[in-house]
């Protein structure tokens, strides 16, 4: 299979810790493409979006949530949990940190304007996105929807766009959240997450 991605993706990176976590990325041929500019990326994914897998017969799979259900059927144990309400728990943490992944990528984009063309409500609506979306990192914390003794897709989603939080600097996350920023600590040492750090091959 071929992954299509960019290094600094967290939603690439979310499949790739998953695949690291599984045992399974020796399965994936990971293929760097530019999102947005390479039409041979727009020839398999008509959203020219990472990341984007390419299965064996030719099939293109997208977005980042279905490839990683597609990745976690291939083997057991599933870090996708099948049953509910586990489930709908987890893939609404999922959603939550990716719709914070969504917003940050906005924030980031619109602080590249030229400085007299900010569009201040666009930046202030997301950043209320991305507050309200830690905030309710620290509530799955407290309440066990997030666990510092497990490391399935929940944790995987939450702890990649945290990190993206660090990389792109788009807010100062940890302030007033300690328990997150302690959980994330503690996840961003695990090989997976290390292995797939932008920058690291």
């Amino acid at each position: 299979m071929r992954l299509l991605y960019s290094d600094i993706s967290p939603f690439a990176r979310k499949v790739r810790v998953l695949a690291i976590e599984k045992g399974l990325s020796d399965r994936l041929t990971l293929e760097v493409v530019a999102p947005f500019q390479d039409e041979s990326l727009r020839a398999q994914n008509p959203l020219c979006k990472v990341p984007t897998l390419i299965l064996e017969d030719g099939e293109a799979v997208f977005d980042s949530a279905v490839i990683v259900d597609c990745i976690d059927g291939l083997s057991e144990p599933r870090l996708v949990p099948a049953s509910q309400p586990a489930r709908r728990r987890a893939l609404t943490i999922e959603a939550a940190a990716d719709g914070m992944g969504d917003a940050s990528i906005l924030i980031v984009r619109e602080r590249m304007r030229p400085q007299g063309e900010h569009r201040q409500d666009l930046f202030d609506r997301q950043m209320r996105a991305v507050n309200a979306a830690l905030d309710l990192f620290v509530a799955a914390l407290a309440d066990g929807r997030l666990s510092p003794d497990r490391f399935e897709i929940a944790e995987i989603a939450v702890a990649v766009q945290l990190a993206y939080q660090d990389v792109r600097r788009v807010s100062d996350w940890r302030a007033g959240r300690p328990t997150l920023a302690d959980w994330y600590e503690r996840v961003s040492k695990r090989t997976s997450m290390v292995a797939t750090h932008a920058g690291v091959a």
